[in-house]
């Protein structure tokens, strides 16, 4: 059997390093061209280079894209911390000119943060940075190895299943309140258990804080009738101003949305236990110039302030 060629670090570059670690994280190479700024060619170049150097195919493409080989698995872990080493050095002079940067950032965030947290921080950025874009992407399966890998910058929300390998900072607490049409016809001043389990309500079935309150409701052993379900708060607004369903929330965007939209804010009769909304970011941009930049102005913006 043929002996393996070890590594040279003689011979592989650190742009060789980098193209390895990307084609790794995004298993495409259109993909680790359009993250790296380089054309599809370019990066078919260094994946021959590497492949000869190594005497290994590196990588095979499946139906899910193109999946590492066992050769590629083992060297990963000294890949990356060779790729760490050397963001740490640079870190120590690199400096981000937000005011002249023309760099995208992309931000994981819940649909209720699109309404709640984007405006005022694109505002902020559009006004600090002119040249900086901003990418809200969805919450899904994929953002570890996005926020990992360098596609994703920054996760915020209530995220618990970004624990290991990465940094998080609290902002704010969040509890609950419920909506309803500023002239709903039996709601009064006064909104007890027994007159939120007697109206109908309009129920958000998606994210962790979904959970939260049917956990709640199930412990309280009543549940609500919900007549109508909604993947998000897109629609909520308009449905309450022209029914009198009810809507429980947290409060952050529930506040925001009953100030646009003419809404009543009612006391949340139900014990729901609260939150705390996050910033997350990947251990491996941790010391990264524009993600530090990034990060303290989430936390300039947000941090304690639900407005």
């Amino acid at each position: 059997m043929k002996p393996r060629t070890p590594l040279d670090a003689q011979g592989i570059d650190l742009k060789l390093l980098r193209l390895l670690d990307a084609l790794h994280a995004n298993q495409s190479v259109t993909r680790t061209a359009e993250r790296l700024g380089l054309s599809q060619p370019t990066i078919s170049i260094g994946l021959a280079r590497l492949r000869k150097m190594l005497d290994d195919p590196l990588f095979v493409r499946t139906p899910e894209g193109m999946q590492a080989t066992p050769r590629t698995q083992a060297l990963m872990p000294a890949v990356r911390q060779v790729l760490d080493g050397m963001d740490l050095l640079a870190s120590v002079t690199a400096q981000f000119d937000a005011a002249s940067s023309e760099r995208r950032f992309r931000i994981f965030m819940t649909d209720a943060s699109h309404v709640t947290l984007m405006p005022r921080l694109f505002a902020h950025v559009r006004a600090l940075a002119p040249g900086v874009k901003l990418e809200a992407a969805t919450l899904g399966p994929d953002m570890a190895q996005a926020l990992q890998s360098g596609e994703a910058d920054l996760a915020l929300g209530l995220i618990p299943t970004l624990d290991r390998g990465f940094y998080q900072q609290a902002l704010f607490d969040q509890d609950w309140v419920c909506l309803c049409n500023a002239d709903h016809p039996r709601i009064g001043e006064k909104f007890h258990l027994k007159h939120y389990l007697a109206e109908a309500h309009v129920g958000i079935v998606s994210g962790t804080g979904a959970q939260l309150l049917e956990d709640a409701l199930t412990t309280l052993g009543k549940p609500r009738r919900v007549q109508l379900a909604l993947p998000g708060f897109l629609g909520l607004p308009g449905i309450l101003s022209t029914s009198d369903l009810v809507a429980t929330l947290p409060r952050h965007i529930g506040e925001t949305l009953a100030q646009a939209a003419g809404l009543r804010v009612l006391p949340c009769p139900v014990a729901i236990e609260g939150f705390t909304v996050k910033q997350y970011w990947h251990t491996r941009y941790h010391q990264d110039p524009a993600n530090r930049w990034l990060r303290s102005v989430c936390a300039e913006l947000f941090l304690n302030k639900r407005r």
